[in-house]
């Protein structure tokens, strides 16, 4: 079955960092468009990254651009989330998930076919 496993959240202070991964499982890898969203308390789940099928093409949500970095490892079959400079709003269940298509990449979190179980990130301020 397919399996979508994140790790890397925490506990820090505003302007630390913070390295999530999602370990995938029970699909091909490299035939999905991976993405990284958020939710936080009482809020709709956010589009916070994506990236195609190779890495060749990200995106990313405004308020997070030049912070944070999505990247892939499709030999390991991971998909990674660097967040710098981090800020209290950035606090939020981030949860990793996989969309079937190749093209585009895609914002909406109905277009992901798979999902994770999710990691908490709080930053104090």
């Amino acid at each position: 079955q397919v399996q979508l496993v994140e790790s890397g959240g925490g506990l820090v202070q505003a302007g630390a960092s913070l390295r999530l991964s999602c370990a995938v499982s029970g699909l091909t890898f490299s035939r999905y468009t991976m993405g990284w969203f958020r939710q936080a308390p009482g809020k709709e789940r956010d589009f916070v990254a994506a990236i195609s099928w190779n890495g060749g093409r990200t995106d990313a949500t405004d308020s997070v651009k030049g912070r944070f970095t999505i990247s892939r490892d499709n030999a390991k079959n991971t998909v990674d989330l660097q967040m710098n400079s981090l800020k209290p709003e950035d606090t939020a269940a981030y949860y990793c998930a996989a969309d079937r298509n190749l093209f585009p990449t895609t914002r909406r979190a109905v277009d992901y076919d798979y999902w994770g179980q999710g990691t908490q990130v709080t930053v104090s301020s």
